[in-house]
């Protein structure tokens, strides 16, 4: 059917159009269309390597695959052997010493790095850390006191507690006195009526040992951490801080490593049976070197005033060491908690460090250049 027109059906007109461009013939590209494209230029495409070539047999590619898989394998028996190794090493560590090593070597490391980067950079960042510590500390050891039958009020431990620590850092070095008088007396006061309300019939003997400990608690955390923030807030003082506690730590680690490795004559056996003199020996020299280098490369003072600060750092570190097992050792426990793996709990790493903030502050103002009494 046409229409009256006399034209083409209007289905016909796309089949014509596409039969006029197939019997076209293809236009050719000249270079005047692509001025830009150099055929020389363009790279030749690279050869297969010789092992991976289209000839190579299957014999040959399957000789291949089994070198690389016996390669493998011996790679995966090297590394399974030396795990074992370290495996076997770190349970004779922790059967001889009662500690994981390699959870507290990655503890300890994390530790670190947060109180470095406080003391680095921005030194009052210092102050919540230590806070926070000193409250879990006291909370720690409340508990353990507890646990041995003592009457510890905890709630206001660390009530009396926190001001105490705040004023090390924000109020003048006598205040600090001050608030250790009134946190003692706080806590006291409030055992002494708490036991008035009871009234349970404990002896007089048991009273009087629940408000001496209560006023220990604040003593030995809060008040010798706010000593740490007094140095801390002196010219220069988180230098001294951090040379305080690097050279403690190297104490112990040297202590630990040498008694480890050489140690045979207890040191105290009554107190602590796994402390020998070959480990005070290795802590000695741990703790006298890195004094040394410390003094000559941070703290600005001669090398033997580097000598003095670590030996008076080791003196206080293994008087409080040996002080923190005859408590444990009182209270019949092993460590203060379980709240670190590898390490116990954090006066049991505590113990080297809070005592030797007093020698750490008494040498700051004879020893140090930035020093303003």
């Amino acid at each position: 059917m046409t229409d009256d027109s006399g034209g083409t059906p209007p289905n016909d007109a796309p089949r014509r159009r596409s039969e006029r461009r197939r019997d076209a013939a293809p236009t050719p590209l000249s270079d005047s269309a692509f001025p830009g494209f150099d055929a020389t230029v363009v790279p030749p495409k690279p050869e297969l390597p010789p092992e991976a070539t289209p000839g190579m047999s299957t014999g040959e590619h399957n000789a291949i695959r089994e070198q690389w898989r016996a390669k493998r394998g011996e790679f995966e028996n090297h590394v399974s052997h030396a795990k074992d190794q370290l495996d076997q090493a770190n349970e004779r560590i922790k059967e001889r010493t009662g500690r994981d090593l390699i959870v507290a070597i990655l503890i300890g490391l994390a530790a670190g790095a947060v109180l470095l980067g406080s003391l680095l950079f921005i030194k009052w960042l210092f102050v919540p850390i230590v806070l926070a510590i000193a409250l879990l500390s006291i909370y720690e050891l409340g508990l353990a006191l507890r646990g041995a039958g003592r009457r510890i009020d905890i709630i206001p431990q660390l009530v009396a507690g926190t001001p105490l620590v705040l004023a090390g850092y924000f109020a003048e070095p006598w205040l600090c006195w001050v608030a250790l008088f009134a946190s003692v007396s706080f806590v006291i006061v409030w055992r002494l009526v708490a036991q008035m309300m009871v009234q349970d019939g404990r002896t007089y003997g048991a009273v009087l040992g629940d408000v001496v400990v209560s006023g220990f608690v604040q003593v030995y955390v809060p008040f010798l951490a706010s000593i740490a923030l007094i140095l801390l807030s002196q010219e220069g003082g988180q230098w001294w801080v951090l040379s305080f506690i690097a050279i403690a730590v190297a104490a112990d680690t040297g202590a630990y490593a040498s008694g480890l490795a050489f140690g045979r004559h207890p040191m105290a056996p009554r107190i602590s049976p796994k402390k020998t003199w070959e480990g005070f020996g290795g802590a000695v020299l741990a703790a006298t070197g890195v004094g040394v280098l410390l003094a000559l490369y941070l703290l600005e003072m001669p090398w033997w005033a580097g000598v003095i600060l670590g030996a008076a750092v080791l003196l206080s570190a293994t008087l409080g060491d040996l002080a923190e097992s005859m408590l444990k050792r009182d209270l019949g426990i092993k460590d203060m908690s379980s709240w670190l793996p590898g390490h116990g709990g954090l006066l049991d790493r505590l113990d080297s460090i809070l005592p030797s903030t007093i020698p750490a502050l008494m040498l700051y103002f004879l020893l140090s250049p930035w020093a303003t009494l």
